[in-house]
């Protein structure tokens, strides 16, 4: 996928919304790294690292004597990235444009990782096979992906929220990107030749202000794309009060907020041979 197709944009706000739902899935990565086998003194390959949310976290991950190399083709997110990590004394990372299809590593990887980033490839699995190649024998490769049906089943209680969530969720897969990844993980996983020794499936829910305002904060950034899209935004009301009444609507069902579900692969690298 291009970046013009990117249906999230590169805008300034979305690199903000990026910051807020990485704090929503931080808990969720640093777990499933942490399980994959991701430990200090690596040095660690983050693709699609966009502002550094997962570079910043795997760097706390690997310590001072690890190294992250995070890569992105977006320009304006690495700049951020590159001032928030050294706000944040992230002395081992670097953060590099390109392609992530045609990357070469000076040398071997202890592992390549990524979140919610091969949703938007037009070939997965060909980039799994790609890092593999990447990272040395018994290294590791583990990523997180969108489970948008996971997200639609625990806000089916709710009927303002249920309705943005499926507008969004249509926006998405009309740009072209995979909405649901479970299977296609777990198969491209099996098809680049590695054995998922980790995989599984996260729901955030909760009741924090980042949680309650992420599908808002999604909405208004597709919302362009919603009515290019002639999408019937009338039985959502005046978007203008939109984002108090999701709020009133919690409160009125007493219920928490969903945030984007994540399904986790993660797999060691076999030897040539196995």
């Amino acid at each position: 996928m291009s970046r013009s197709d990117y249906v999230f944009g590169a805008t300034e706000a979305e690199h903000d919304r990026l910051a807020r739902q990485a704090g929503v899935l931080a808990p969720f990565t640093e777990r499933f790294f942490l399980d994959a086998g991701v430990a200090r003194g690596q040095h660690v390959l983050d693709i699609g690292c966009g502002v550094g949310d997962v570079s910043m976290l795997v760097a706390g991950l690997v310590g001072p004597n690890g190294r992250v190399t995070g890569i992105d083709q977006d320009e304006g997110a690495l700049a951020t990235a590159r001032k928030r990590a050294a706000a944040g004394g992230f002395a081992q990372i670097t953060f590099v444009p390109g392609d992530v299809t045609k990357f070469k590593g000076a040398s071997n990887f202890d592992a390549a990782v990524g979140r919610l980033i091969l949703q938007f490839l037009p070939d997965p699995g060909e980039v799994i096979h790609h890092l593999a190649s990447l990272v040395r024998v018994g290294g590791i490769v583990a990523f997180q992906e969108p489970s948008w049906t996971s997200l639609i089943a625990q806000t089916a209680h709710l009927p303002l929220r249920s309705a943005c969530a499926r507008l969004v969720h249509r926006a998405i897969e009309r740009a072209g990107a995979r909405t649901n990844m479970e299977l296609l993980l777990f198969q491209e996983f099996r098809r680049a030749g590695l054995s998922p020794i980790v995989f599984r499936l996260d729901t955030p829910i909760g009741d924090s202000p980042n949680q309650r305002r992420w599908l808002h904060d999604l909405f208004l950034n597709v919302l362009p794309r919603l009515k290019t899209n002639g999408e019937p935004l009338e039985q959502l009301g005046d978007l203008a009060s939109l984002g108090q009444r999701l709020d009133a609507e919690l409160i009125e069902h007493n219920s928490y907020a969903t945030c984007l579900a994540v399904v986790g692969a993660a797999a060691r690298v076999p030897s040539p041979g196995h």
